[in-house]
């Protein structure tokens, strides 16, 4: 972030501060695993509301950097389809390939299973599920590294513009910032997005595809019970 130019650190400071809290949850965990304590043992439940408030703050402070703009028709048929494909993939393994369940993750029952704990930890999971990390991760992965990797001066770079460095080396990335178990989702899911920018050239088409499938991924946890999806 030292030196970087005014569109860098606003494409770069929210993702970079989404991977700072996950460290410092992870971090925490690992210090104090077997602690009495939750807040100690089992840091993501205040760490991920934090994260989400800090990773908006700075969403805001960039946000007409973004260029946000409304997508047509069209695009967004295509952004609904490709988040509503990605989420099958997500889900197949577990639905028609006889895939142990994944119940082990953030539990919004773990404040209990009603009242206002369990209403704000459901609420904080699917602000940060549908809304923060689309945002945080689309506008990284394809509204700035993608284009980065082609031209350093990236805001002279138009969205949608191919190659095959950068293809790859962000499909790489956005591989390995998921758990091993959720590479090939992660893999398809990027080819989908990566299409959806290449065909709209619209960034907003990209997040609203990631919310989809964060949506729609969201609502099969709660009904499945299958923590470990998200």
């Amino acid at each position: 972030m030292f030196g970087a130019r005014h569109p860098e650190k606003a494409y770069l400071a929210p993702f970079l501060g989404f991977l700072l809290f996950l460290g410092l949850a992870g971090m925490v965990a690992h210090l104090f695993d077997g602690s009495r304590h939750w807040a100690l043992s089992e840091p993501q439940y205040w760490a991920y509301p934090l994260q989400s408030f800090a990773c908006s703050v700075l969403l805001i402070l960039g946000w007409r950097s973004y260029r946000l703009t409304a997508p047509g028709f069209s695009t967004t048929a295509l952004a609904l389809a490709a988040g509503g494909i990605a989420f099958v993939v997500w889900i197949a393994p577990q639905c028609w390939m006889a895939a142990a369940p994944r119940t082990t993750g953030f539990n919004p029952e773990f404040f209990g299973a009603a009242g206002g704990g369990y209403l704000a930890n459901v609420g904080f999971r699917f602000f940060r599920l549908v809304i923060v990390v689309p945002l945080v991760e689309e506008i990284f992965w394809r509204g700035f590294l993608l284009r980065y990797l082609i031209d350093e001066d990236f805001t002279r770079v138009p969205l949608g513009a191919f190659s095959w460095k950068s293809w790859g080396i962000v499909m790489a990335g956005f591989c390995l910032e998921h758990a091993r178990v959720d590479w090939l989702g992660a893999f398809v899911t990027g080819v989908l997005y990566n299409l959806v920018i290449y065909r709209t050239r619209s960034l907003s088409a990209c997040v609203l595809a990631h919310a989809v499938t964060n949506l729609l991924l969201g609502l099969y946890v709660m009904k499945t019970r299958q923590w470990g999806f998200w």
